[in-house]
């Protein structure tokens, strides 16, 4: 592969970013007989183009799910609901917890017995709108201002209500989730609230589709030693292996 191009270059490396859904600079400098420094200029150009995450020694993918919530609700549906089923399986009556703002935390709202007795705290308008008839559910709305896009209150006055409550659990609906890059996301805002809450909760179950695995976002929720447990539709044993050496469940 010497003397290719740089527009070679960075196809060769979107198309292994593909394929192997991350790319190491070592092994792109052999693959494509340049420097490491060569690499590393293609990696932040593919970066600043929004085409890849660059991360300590290589990259990693975006995560491929749409930005808006009226896109991401029909969005791989029935994983969700999958997902959401496995976690009620966390839920004890008497509990306090946390639901983001995320489309698989309101698939777990819809799916709560009737006869479960709960306080749920949530930044959601769609799950406060969702809960707000439950016979057995007790709701505290964050407050704050309302993205459109989001559908979630935030901004300071929602993290300083969510500062003086605390939960047993936070459930976390998740944009991107990587073994080094942590729980990331799209928007810095939604992001601070994310942090927040896991901070706010004794335990952090994270749902997360297996599109959104091994991706990684600019703005940074947590470590992925945050999270107490991952619930996922994601078969692949093999890519699971690095959470849970790092002592987190995974279901």
């Amino acid at each position: 592969m010497a003397n290719m191009l740089r527009e070679e270059r960075l196809e060769y490396i979107l198309k292994k970013l593909q394929t192997d859904h991350k790319v190491l600079q070592a092994e792109l400098s052999s693959d494509l007989q340049v420097s490491e420094d060569t690499v590393r200029r293609d990696l932040e150009s593919l970066a600043q183009n929004g085409q890849l995450i660059k991360v300590r020694g290589g990259a990693i993918p975006h995560s491929p799910n749409p930005y808006s919530f009226k896109e991401r609700i029909q969005y791989h549906e029935e994983d969700k609901r999958h997902i959401a089923t496995k976690a009620l399986s966390f839920l004890r009556n008497g509990q306090t917890i946390m639901l983001d703002g995320g489309t698989s935390t309101l698939m777990l709202a819809k799916l709560i017995p009737a006869n479960l007795h709960l306080t749920v705290i949530t930044n959601s308008v769609p799950i406060v709108s969702q809960l707000m008839d439950h016979p057995g559910i007790e709701l505290i709305f964050t407050g704050g201002l309302i993205g459109k896009n989001s559908q979630t209150s935030g901004g300071m006055d929602t993290i300083r209500m969510l500062e003086k409550l605390r939960a047993d659990i936070c459930f976390l609906g998740i944009c991107s989730l990587h073994p080094v890059a942590g729980v990331t996301g799209l928007d810095l805002g939604e992001a601070d609230v994310k942090s927040v809450m896991v901070e706010s909760a004794n335990k952090a179950i994270a749902l997360a589709t297996s599109d959104k695995m091994g991706t990684a976002e600019p703005f940074k929720v947590c470590d992925i030693t945050g999270l107490d447990t991952i619930i996922t539709d994601n078969p692949d044993l093999p890519s699971l292996k690095p959470y849970i050496n790092l002592g987190i469940q995974v279901i």
